[in-house]
């Protein structure tokens, strides 16, 4: 009797960061992982990692706010590795400033990628899920949805996560997709240290004051978010949908 073919994953932003620690659970998980990135050159280390460790991964490159670039992903993702009943809309940038500084191209940006980009690769990615009448999507929110100092742009889009993914959620609910949402508090990420870069902070007495201020009393790591992607996506979690969990270390860090 042979085996069924692995259920195929597409994780955005998973050159780097959460998204490559979410890309490597998954396929530890038993998923083929598509790990896609703006730009696919990028994503060879993490394609890498997850062939090393026994997985089958598949680099692409394109800019989740394009329609056309998604839909031309998409498609090759569902010939080359197989239908995508799994979707992690990670990818995103920050262009943190108080508003009165923050440009139209700030906040543009911004909602090109978190909010539009999740928009389209949930689109394009539905008609697998009900086709399959199985399918999980996991959009990553934020703490900063409940407001944050020179974010009104990153802010806003994340805050707009979590109406998007509870709306999935009774959308797609009957056809066996589940929609949730993870929103991490500090997490320690090359994007993280840019912002502290950007504000003249030395890092490791960031991430120490930072900490400091959790309830756990560290800070959080990628594989924080991959372990709770982990969940969300496994079939026990089939009766969870429309939730926003905070993962922080505490209710609100």
């Amino acid at each position: 009797m042979s085996e069924s073919p692995a259920r195929v994953a597409i994780v955005t932003g998973a050159a780097r960061g959460i998204g490559a620690a979410t890309a490597l659970r998954l396929a530890a998980d038993g998923f083929a992982v598509a790990v896609l990135d703006l730009d696919e050159a990028s994503t060879a280390d993490t394609v890498q990692a997850v062939e090393a460790a026994g997985g089958r991964a598949l680099g692409v490159g394109a800019d989740v706010g394009d329609a056309e670039q998604v839909q031309a992903a998409v498609d090759r993702i569902a010939a080359e590795l197989g239908p995508p009943v799994v979707l992690v809309n990670n990818a995103g940038v920050t262009r943190d400033n108080m508003l009165f500084k923050m440009t139209d191209a700030d906040w543009d940006l911004v909602m090109h990628v978190h909010l539009r980009g999740s928009f389209l690769m949930a689109r394009a990615c539905q008609k697998y899920m009900v086709d399959a009448k199985w399918g999980r999507v996991v959009n990553l929110s934020s703490t900063s949805a409940l407001g944050n100092r020179g974010q009104a742009n990153y802010a806003t889009a994340k805050a707009g996560l979590q109406g998007f993914t509870k709306t999935l959620a009774i959308e797609l609910g009957k056809f066996g997709v589940t929609a949730n949402a993870i929103a991490p508090g500090f997490i320690q990420t090359e994007m993280t240290k840019a912002t502290a870069e950007r504000i003249g902070r030395d890092w490791d007495e960031y991430v120490a004051e930072r900490a400091a201020a959790i309830p756990v009393a560290r800070a959080g790591t990628p594989e924080d978010i991959a372990h709770t992607v982990s969940f969300f996506v496994s079939e026990g979690a089939g009766f969870v949908s429309g939730q926003v969990v905070y993962v922080a270390g505490g209710p609100r860090t």
